[in-house]
């Protein structure tokens, strides 16, 4: 039973990589070091006594890890929520 012929593996066959592949995988990288910064920056704040605290009726968010989840899981409105309330 004949199989064909066989190619070698290249390096430009197993580096080709579109950038419908890439694009996810960029953004998923962005967004994961603006919530590592997030984090960081929270934590230095209130280490130094002046934390970021955001209030709104019963809604209180006052520690660095509360500001990390919440931009992991609606980055879209607490990353700029964070911004502005850490001025």
């Amino acid at each position: 039973m004949a199989l064909g012929p066989r190619r070698a593996v290249t390096a430009h066959m197993v580096l080709r990589v579109s950038s419908v592949t890439l694009t996810p995988l960029f953004v998923l990288g962005v967004g994961i070091a603006v919530d590592l910064w997030v984090y960081v920056d929270a934590k230095r704040r209130a280490d130094s006594g002046s934390p970021v605290v955001f209030e709104a009726g019963s809604l209180v968010i006052a520690t660095p890890a509360a500001w990390a989840v919440g931009c992991l899981i609606l980055w879209i409105w607490f990353f700029p929520l964070y911004l502005t309330t850490r001025r």
